[in-house]
């Protein structure tokens, strides 16, 4: 009886606040999440239910983020420069245009002695000081460029070289959704990638830019988001739910119905025991399984549970990511010895510098980015 009274009012809260309230951080408690995902497993039945929620669903990101006239493929001149040669690998620093005088800065990291076509991986990082410099994010794109994939890491807005604005501006989201799809097509364009065989990974906001991309881009082929997909915790940040994705005027959505957009293809949920995907393997799992199996492919989505382990991209999330990926995109699990990937200094990665200057067109400080995101829908 307490089920179906919790359920009857999470259904009329979100008709009466349909077209006004954003799900920030943690919405629901673990308690009314089950309800929720009760309710939610109730509106589909069959892949053409779940089809048509999807369609729905990705629309409401679209609309919801202003992105609907972002569309991929677009022709990307990137400034690539500081080559470095490693043990099985290459690094370069590297910076684009996504908007008009916003640039997108990152790394490149590319195997040695490459013959024909081979997979890439995009990978986004999450929040805390320099990620895109720290062990994490050195470690898994040296090995994965080991392992035979061309990788790019790029920098969250107000993080690393993208000094432009600060990060939690109200319309982080959109810009961040617009600067992965620029990323994606950055890699999508480098010569040796397989474009059929592109996968994306991050942790925590990353995770978010992940299974959001993943979502609406269908060049990802395989997606890792790693300590991130729940029910009940929709991200704390503005680059993650600060722009109303998962509540529109004729439905509401969670992070998990999200991560399922990208239902069949090949996903791997990575989760721990110590933050908001400590109830992964019991609740948002099998959600995801049962939306895989209209589709005859349960087995194409998979998670591993860390429940001793805590919120990061450590080694052991790592080494599940580099399982997941060799198996599908075909790299070489032989080469995924991280001992062979040193982290480097971070002025070696930085990607502004005396001979390679932030362009004069750039836009710099919060106004000026908010006030051309107005001119985007």
């Amino acid at each position: 009886m307490r089920n179906l009274t919790l359920l009857f009012f999470l259904f009329t809260f979100e008709i009466a606040f349909a077209q006004v309230q954003l799900r920030q951080g943690a919405f629901f408690t673990p308690e009314q999440s089950k309800v929720e995902m009760e309710h939610l497993a109730s509106l589909y039945n069959s892949k053409s239910d779940w089809q048509k929620r999807a369609k729905a669903i990705k629309k409401g990101i679209i609309e919801g983020a202003e992105v609907k006239t972002i569309k991929p493929n677009k022709k990307i001149n990137a400034t690539i420069h500081s080559k470095k040669n490693m043990d099985g690998y290459t690094i370069e620093n590297v910076f684009f245009e996504s908007l008009p005088g916003v640039y997108v800065s990152g790394n490149l990291y590319k195997p040695l002695n490459v013959s024909g076509k081979i997979p890439a991986v995009l990978a986004p990082h999450g929040h805390g000081k320099d990620p895109r410099f720290g062990e994490a994010t050195q470690k898994r794109c040296a090995t994965m460029a080991r392992m035979g994939a061309v990788v790019f890491t790029y920098d969250m807005i107000g993080y690393g070289d993208m000094q432009q604005c600060e990060h939690k501006i109200a319309p982080a989201l959109k810009i961040q959704i617009i600067n992965s799809i620029r990323s994606l097509d950055f890699l999508s364009q480098q010569p040796e990638v397989d474009k059929n065989r592109i996968a994306v990974s991050g942790e925590s906001g990353g995770g978010t830019q992940t299974f959001i991309l993943a979502a609406l881009d269908n060049r990802v082929a395989v997606s890792v988001p790693v300590v991130m997909v729940s029910n009940y915790f929709f991200g704390g940040c503005t680059c993650e739910s600060g722009m109303p994705i998962h509540v529109r005027p004729d439905h509401a959505t969670t992070n998990v119905e999200i991560a399922a957009c990208f239902a069949p293809k090949p996903m791997l949920l990575v989760s721990d025991g110590d933050d908001w995907t400590k109830f992964t393997p019991d609740l948002e799992f099998p959600h995801i399984q049962r939306i895989y199996s209209f589709f005859d492919a349960k087995s194409n989505v998979e998670n591993v549970h860390l429940p001793l382990e805590k919120h990061d991209y450590g080694p052991s999330k790592r080494k599940a990511a580099y399982d997941f990926l060799a198996k599908n995109l075909g790299l070489d699990l032989n080469m995924a010895d991280e001992t062979k990937s040193p982290v480097l200094p971070k002025e070696d990665l930085t990607v502004f510098n005396a001979q390679n200057p932030l362009p004069t067109n750039a836009l710099k400080g919060n106004d000026a980015i908010i006030s051309l995101l107005k001119t985007i829908k």
